[in-house]
């Protein structure tokens, strides 16, 4: 089985404007974020205790609370992100912060209600973000049944979850979703192609997440002068790819080794190709800024 990165539960948890210890830390079982999985969540990483990326992680995020109309003030959260980097005393060391904000608590009902206070939760992980360039993986590939709006990047992650669950159950690093055909993104990552010498990865819109990394790949292709296209492809295209990586927060970018479909191969390499390995360093060498 391919790698699964670990996780325990963080000692400390910042909750509704106190740190608590977290197994201090509870909700009203009428918050709608367990109710309805009613929230929003972002991760921002930091890399020897700098954070990377910060603005433009909560950037998507206020765009996720308006779409949703849940009336949160981001900036609030900055003094807060560095005191959960703080507490669990991660100094230089690799990691993530967590945000979650639900609506709040109110009576069960299927519409928004009014003047409810969100729930803020925040918390502090070390993650293992080196190395990734010596990594190499095998994806599956599967239908995207998820809803219509992967834009946004809300708490109800069970179609993500369940279909992540498969490739990991299976022995392999991620779920690649498609529509029809064509191929969308990966249950919790980005994925670009490469072919003759030219990259291509889905559009924003809907149907995928705009992710954080993602965009800056795509900004270190321009600087590389490697061209970019912002165009999806279709499954029946992989015949014609040379090159496969995922992109993400903590995935960063990993080249891809195979791709899977319904027990047959659509791709396959033996090691990453040369402009994910340019990528790759020129990732490293933007995190180290």
């Amino acid at each position: 089985m391919d790698y699964v990165m670990k996780k325990t539960f963080p000692e400390v948890v910042y909750l509704n404007g106190e740190w608590l210890r977290q197994e201090h830390a509870t909700i009203s079982v009428f918050d709608r974020g367990f109710i309805f999985g009613d929230g929003l969540y972002e991760v921002i990483p930091f890399y020897s205790g700098k954070f990377f990326l910060k603005d433009a992680h909560l950037n998507r995020l206020r765009y996720g609370l308006n779409q949703v109309h849940i009336d949160f003030d981001v900036s609030r959260l900055e003094p807060v992100l560095e005191e959960a980097v703080t507490k669990v005393k991660l100094g230089e060391q690799d990691g993530a912060v967590y945000i979650q904000i639900t609506r709040g608590v109110a009576p069960r009902t299927h519409y928004y209600p009014e003047n409810v206070t969100p729930t803020i939760l925040v918390y502090a992980f070390p993650v293992a973000l080196k190395g990734f360039d010596k990594r190499f993986v095998d994806v599956l590939i599967t239908e995207d049944y998820r809803w219509h709006r992967c834009d946004i990047k809300a708490t109800s992650l069970i179609a993500n979850v369940a279909m992540n669950d498969e490739a990991i159950k299976n022995g392999f690093h991620e779920t690649i979703l498609h529509r029809q055909g064509v191929i969308t993104e990966g249950s919790h990552s980005s994925i670009f192609f490469v072919v003759n010498n030219e990259v291509y990865t889905h559009p924003e819109g809907h149907y995928i997440l705009p992710g954080i990394t993602r965009k800056a790949v795509i900004d270190l292709c321009k600087k590389l002068d490697v061209v970019i296209h912002e165009d999806p492809l279709k499954i029946d295209q992989l015949s014609e790819v040379d090159e496969v990586f995922l992109t993400g927060t903590t995935t960063q970018i990993l080249g891809v080794k195979s791709m899977i479909m319904n027990g047959e191969v659509c791709f396959k390499k033996q090691e990453a190709g040369e402009i994910t390995k340019r990528l790759q360093h020129a990732f490293i060498a933007l995190t180290a800024q």
